[in-house]
């Protein structure tokens, strides 16, 4: 597992496919934005550990 930090503003590139951007951060909580091929899922996680 990868561990960075970021700011807003910032994104990780992943595979030169798929974009995480941070958008926002405040106190406790984060935003991301996700940009991916429409082939590639995006799913919570929460979802699928219930």
């Amino acid at each position: 597992m990868l561990v960075i930090g970021r700011k807003p503003g910032q994104s990780i590139i992943i595979n030169e496919k798929i974009i995480i951007k941070v958008i926002k951060t405040e106190e406790g909580l984060l935003r991301l934005a996700i940009d991916a091929p429409k082939d590639v899922p995006i799913v919570r996680g929460e979802l699928l550990n219930s």
